[in-house]
């Protein structure tokens, strides 16, 4: 018996990777995050299995749900939203799991900043811009933020921003960023990334505030940073015709000169 944590995706249920399809399939009981998880993606699940919405639940009440399947010899597969790397809640429970013996896998999931950036049509990481994106998110009442985990600090680097569960505190963002990335700063704050309803706001920190409505609430993720912009970028010189590189050598000297894979 395993408990196999799968990542589903953002939302649509095309984005789940086929590897968490056909454990999905092959697993007679299914706990699943219903206040994120589309229904849609159940559909996966065996005839007659056991499909469990924690939403309601307490840790307790899971690791129960769980250890009665593993009393049984079924196999359980745990959805989470997005990727299960971050802000999942899974590691205290594989911490519960693991205390009691039951063992666990990971399937890996679309992450929804990544959901996000191609809802936009961009790149991130824009060769002269910016070559780092930060995930990070602004205190709230489930988490409080390490000290030396401030926006300020994050904001500092230039990287580009990648804020999740933070659109409460949209005003604050704003005035925390703004003295470092300033007033027109290219700002998009993607709500529901993948979904039929997804919804797309573009701004800057100037005007972005001004830019909200009330329907867009906690699913959403501001994204901040000049590599929104998609202009004064350079060119990668990966592709760059002198570029010296294993795939394209350039001269007789190049220590790629002659190199092959077998």
């Amino acid at each position: 018996m395993t408990v196999h944590f799968i990542g589903a995706g953002p939302g649509a249920p095309d984005l789940l990777t086929l590897r968490g399809r056909d454990l999905i399939a092959a697993c007679p009981v299914c706990l699943y995050a219903g206040s994120l998880v589309p229904e849609a993606v159940l559909a996966h699940c065996p005839q007659g299995a056991r499909i469990v919405n924690t939403a309601p639940l307490s840790l307790d009440q899971i690791v129960a749900e769980i250890e009665a399947a593993h009393a049984r010899g079924l196999d359980v597969a745990r959805l989470h939203s997005g990727d299960l790397s971050v802000w999942s809640a899974m590691g205290e429970q594989l911490r519960r799991l693991r205390g009691l013996g039951i063992p666990v896998s990971v399937t890996p999931g679309v992450p929804s900043f990544a959901a996000a950036a191609a809802a936009l049509g961009a790149e991130l990481t824009l060769p002269g811009l910016a070559q780092s994106v930060v995930l990070t998110r602004t205190p709230g009442r489930a988490s409080s933020m390490p000290e030396g985990e401030t926006l300020a600090n994050f904001a500092a680097t230039g990287a580009t921003l990648a804020l999740h569960l933070s659109i409460q505190n949209l005003a604050a963002v704003v005035a925390e960023l703004t003295p470092f990335y300033g007033a027109g700063c290219p700002v998009a704050v993607v709500w529901r990334a993948s979904w039929p309803d997804e919804r797309i706001l573009r701004g800057t920190l100037a005007d972005i505030e001004a830019r909200m409505d009330a329907g867009i609430s906690r699913t959403a993720l501001i994204l901040v940073g000049p590599a929104l912009a998609g202009e004064g970028f350079d060119e990668s010189c990966l592709y760059a015709p002198g570029y010296d590189r294993r795939y394209r050598p350039q001269d007789a000297t190049s220590p790629w000169a002659g190199w092959s894979e077998d």
